[in-house]
């Protein structure tokens, strides 16, 4: 009795210990695969592509579209199964243009991770590098914040508090929409004020009380932008105009909220001089927008936090030469290389790639790279404010753009993955 009792107490033990393991393992797993799997990767059609994770599982491949063939290990993919040793480089490809969604199981059966497969044609864009000067409008009328107004008689009174809040755009004023600054402005008296707020992508119809100040005149106590400038550089351009710049969204510089924009402008700049970057201090540089008519070089249409896209002139592009896209799995450690404009031309200057996170989908820190030419380190010190949107380019295919520096150490930064860009 005594040797049985034992026996079946550790082999309880023992069933203990290895479903502890195996929930250890599968949530380490989905941690990993978060990380370094990409949710959204992109392939060739017609070419076999190489990937490496060199992590110790195996896991199944799973396609829910069986409409096409995916290959694994060129292996056709389905409705079946093929499992796979993660610790060993294996290849995907497709001869058909087409999306694949698949699931990865752990051990073959725990669902950990969903990938979106989408087989491309080549893409080739045009290289940027240029400085450009920025101005956009918001959509509406941006709320920064509010505050305190005095009366007549000595006393304040907070008349937008608990009404409008920081972030919040106004919309419409007394039903009507598509408002400006002196549209509010105007609006503004004794009587209340309608205004249709948006908020958190929401539509909220409030209403106001003016105040009469001091100076009888009538306020509402709130702090307000309706546009904003500066310069960036130009991360690629299509044949047909299309371009994309910055590699993260602009921000309001009050609020450090993506801006809601209804579109704005893109004008030829300058670089006049560079304040030159150290530890704790980004730098900048110093430029002029020539908003002259023949200095408005295209418009601009979307800012979203993979950065601005828009519309530049033909003229921009003609005779521009391309190359081709690399996808975020060609992407390797090591050397490669920016182009950016710090002084009177564009120039192409040496990094590092030293860090890739596939798993950042649409996000603009997937790269880490280091600066590591010594001229550009001579003028700037590194990456500094408005070299954000610099092509990144490595064995001759653009594959990124610089968006983030380090404050603490202005050689290092951030890079977005050039087909996250794309996807605007």
């Amino acid at each position: 009795m005594r040797t049985s009792e034992v026996k079946r107490k550790c082999g309880i033990r023992l069933y203990v210990i290895l479903l502890l393991a195996a929930v250890v393992a599968a949530v380490y797993g989905h941690y990993w695969m978060k990380i370094n799997v990409p949710s959204q990767i992109k392939l060739l059609v017609g070419e076999e592509e190489q990937f490496d994770f060199s992590f110790p599982i195996e896991a199944s491949f799973t396609d829910e579209n069986a409409a096409s063939v995916l290959y694994v290990n060129q292996q056709p993919l389905a409705k079946d199964e093929i499992r796979i040793d993660l610790s060993k480089p294996f290849s995907v490809s497709s001869d058909e243009l087409g999306e694949h969604e698949v699931v990865l199981k752990l051990f073959g059966w725990i669902p950990i991770k969903e990938v979106s497969i989408e087989i491309i044609e080549e893409i080739e864009v045009i290289p940027g590098g240029e400085v450009i000067g920025l101005q956009i409008e918001t959509e509406g009328i941006l709320v920064l914040g509010t505050g305190m107004v005095t009366k007549r008689d000595g006393t304040t009174e907070e008349p937008a508090k608990g009404i409008l809040k920081s972030g919040d755009y106004i919309v419409g004023i007394n039903g009507e929409y598509k408002v400006s600054r002196s549209d509010l402005l105007e609006a503004i008296g004794a009587e209340p004020l309608s205004l249709t707020v948006k908020r958190d992508g929401k539509l909220y119809h409030v209403t106001l009380q003016p105040v009469l100040d001091a100076a009888g005149v009538y306020r509402i106590g709130t702090w307000i932008r309706t546009d904003a400038q500066g310069i960036g550089t130009i991360t690629y351009m299509t044949t047909n105009g299309e371009f994309g710049a910055l590699g993260h969204g602009i921000t309001d510089v009050d609020t450090g909220l993506l801006m809601h924009i209804s579109g704005g402008k893109l004008f030829d700049a300058e670089v006049l001089s560079v304040v030159k970057g150290k530890s704790g201090t980004p730098g900048e540089l110093i430029g002029i927008i020539r908003q002259s008519g023949i200095g408005r070089i295209g418009d601009i249409s979307t800012n979203c936090s993979q950065g601005i896209y828009g519309q530049v002139k033909r003229s921009v592009v003609e005779g521009e030469e391309t190359i081709p896209v690399g996808l975020k799995q060609e992407i390797t450690v090591g050397p490669a290389s920016i182009l950016c404009q710090v002084d009177s031309a564009v120039r192409e200057y040496a990094i590092e790639i030293e860090k890739i996170e596939l798993g950042r989908t649409n996000d603009n820190k997937g790269l880490v790279i280091r600066i590591t030419d010594e001229n550009l380190l001579a003028k700037t010190g590194g990456i500094v404010q408005g070299m954000s949107g610099s092509p990144i380019i490595q064995n001759g295919k653009l594959i990124g753009a610089v968006t983030h520096v380090l404050i603490s150490d202005p050689t290092k930064g951030y890079g977005i993955f050039i087909e996250s860009m794309l996807e605007n």
